[in-house]
């Protein structure tokens, strides 16, 4: 898969990838990395150069990324290693 910029347009894309078919990771990077360990709904709405947006119960939550990302193969390597640093009870199950 060849790496696009990170413009809305592709931001939209990875979100609305997430959210139809990873909807339990987008749960767990509310839980973990945003600290609602009681969340229990979780849309990504926007994915930047600094942080991950998303609605969490309602509420607007912002999750830094340890670097800026570059592209959109960047994004997508970061959101995945962001799941599998999470401790065991707390990763989604595989697929999900």
């Amino acid at each position: 898969m060849a790496a696009d910029p990170l413009t809305p347009a592709v931001s939209d894309r990875i979100c609305r990838h997430m959210n139809d078919d990873h909807a339990s990771a987008v749960l767990s990077y509310a839980r973990h990395y945003g600290g609602i360990t009681g969340a229990r709904q979780a849309r990504l709405l926007a994915v930047g150069p600094d942080a991950m947006r998303l609605e969490v119960d309602g509420t607007p939550v912002e999750v830094p990324f340890d670097h800026s990302l570059t592209d959109s193969e960047d994004a997508h390597r970061t959101l995945v290693a962001m799941l599998r640093a999470l401790p065991q009870d707390e990763a989604p199950a595989p697929g999900a």
